[in-house]
């Protein structure tokens, strides 16, 4: 698993060189762009524009490219309080502990019950809760693989639960947010039950 990671990392870094490439003031402007065509709606984390929003978001918090004012963010979006650039919330698996993410610095953007509306609220702490039980699975240690009857035959289905709460999240909960933020990204894949953003079906 950490194999894993570190490959997806390095992949995620040589992909960013395009970013890179771009002079500050060049990258400012793509991503005042980009934030204007996510504006309004709500985003899969796997959409390829999300993605390359995000590899030009890391370079950008790497060069603090929003803090410099070179050009104006749309105007609904307003400063994230974690790194002062564009509110732009992710809704991940973690949010029970960490909230909604930003997608610029990966810190919290906004705790949890920070929240307006306390149904969203309890809806997507439930959601974590149960979900969190699921993807543990994937992380059993050897000897509760080994006392279980049959770990692989348990993957499976907690892929196949992932896959419907991913869903269920991505179709009944995430939808809400738009009402209180520009835009919305959410976390449609799990790596750990190696569910991929083609099995979401929504």
């Amino acid at each position: 698993m950490a194999h894993e990671t570190d490959t997806v990392e390095r992949l995620w870094q040589d992909y960013a060189g395009l970013f890179r490439g771009f002079d500050d003031l060049t990258l400012a402007r793509w991503m005042a762009q980009t934030l204007s065509q996510l504006q309004g709606k709500l985003w899969r984390m796997s959409h390829p524009l999300v993605a390359s929003y995000r590899l030009a978001a890391m370079v950008g918090h790497d060069r603090q490219i929003w803090h410099q004012r070179l050009v104006k963010p749309p105007i609904d979006f307003p400063t994230a309080e974690c790194c002062r650039a564009p509110l732009l919330p992710m809704v991940t698996r973690d949010v029970l502990e960490n909230g909604l993410i930003c997608l610029h610095c990966n810190g919290t953007a906004v705790p949890l019950e920070d929240l307006e509306d306390e149904s969203l609220r309890e809806g997507l702490a439930q959601w974590a809760e149960d979900y969190s039980s699921i993807h543990g699975v994937a992380h059993w240690d050897e000897t509760r693989r080994n006392s279980h009857a049959n770990y692989e035959q348990a993957f499976e289905d907690a892929a196949q639960q992932s896959e419907q709460l991913l869903a269920y999240q991505g179709v009944e909960l995430a939808p809400a947010l738009v009402e209180f933020f520009p835009a919305v990204i959410w976390e449609d894949q799990d790596e750990c039950l190696q569910v991929r953003p083609e099995d979401i079906i929504t």
